[in-house]
């Protein structure tokens, strides 16, 4: 994992030009649907979110099953960094939707329940929960093993997400994606900005770890001072 802080510097730079040239792709480069207008082009970085909060969310399955096989502690680090980071982008995700669903479906989501909103708002709240539990638990081993349960137990919900439009009936669109229904112009602003918004995401992962890193060190160096304190 990067560690210097003049390489993190130059790639959350190139994560923002990555942005930049997302939105030339999605409000530029891309052509305007002709059924649902310009909200349309919230779909782009809509779907990207959500597929980059699978990739960091698989991170914390990787880095929680690693830490209890091997007791890592870089594992562990990699799972609270990808925990935090999937949750923002699973909200960015959710508001979107709701955000797009309006004008187009008159959805409200406290009126009508949707499988698709239903269950990404759960992977939500697991994710969060796991946050919580490395928060407020007594700091050590047993706090570690107890978030990498709730980190592996989590990712249960990442295929109920995905599937959920083709296993119950939802006012979510389905997987145009693997339709192929999308025109070829919008297929590739679609993936130009999903590999912007990947990278964007393994950016800020990245430097969560790093501060991560350097709240560990601020903790030892805490208790390396109050052992050093004339004891009474």
């Amino acid at each position: 994992m990067i560690r210097d802080t003049r390489t993190l510097r130059l790639l959350a730079l190139a994560a923002v030009a990555a942005m930049l040239v997302a939105a030339y792709m999605i409000f530029i480069y891309a052509p305007q649907d002709q059924v649902q207008g310009p909200v349309q082009r919230i779909f782009y970085l809509h779907v990207s979110s959500a597929i980059a909060a699978y990739f960091c969310f698989a991170l914390v399955l990787g880095g929680c099953v690693h830490y209890l096989v091997y007791g890592n502690l870089v594992a562990d680090r990699l799972a609270r960094a990808g925990a935090l980071v999937g949750l923002l982008f699973t909200i960015n995700c959710v508001v979107m939707g709701i955000i797009w669903a309006k004008p187009i479906w008159n959805w409200d989501p406290t009126q009508t329940w949707d499988a698709r909103f239903t269950s990404t708002v759960v992977l939500g709240v697991v994710y969060a929960g796991y946050l919580l539990v490395r928060r407020f638990a007594s700091p050590g081993r047993s706090a570690m093993r107890l978030s990498a349960v709730v980190g592996i137990i989590g990712f249960i919900d990442v295929p109920i997400v995905h599937f959920s439009v083709q296993w119950w009936r939802t006012l979510h669109p389905g997987p145009i994606i693997e339709q192929d229904a999308l025109p070829a112009p919008m297929l590739v602003a679609f993936m130009v900005t999903m590999v912007c918004t990947v990278f964007l995401a393994a950016v800020m992962v990245a430097i969560r770890y790093r501060l991560e890193l350097e709240q560990e060190a601020r903790v030892l160096e805490s208790s390396a001072s109050l052992e050093l304190l004339p004891q009474r």
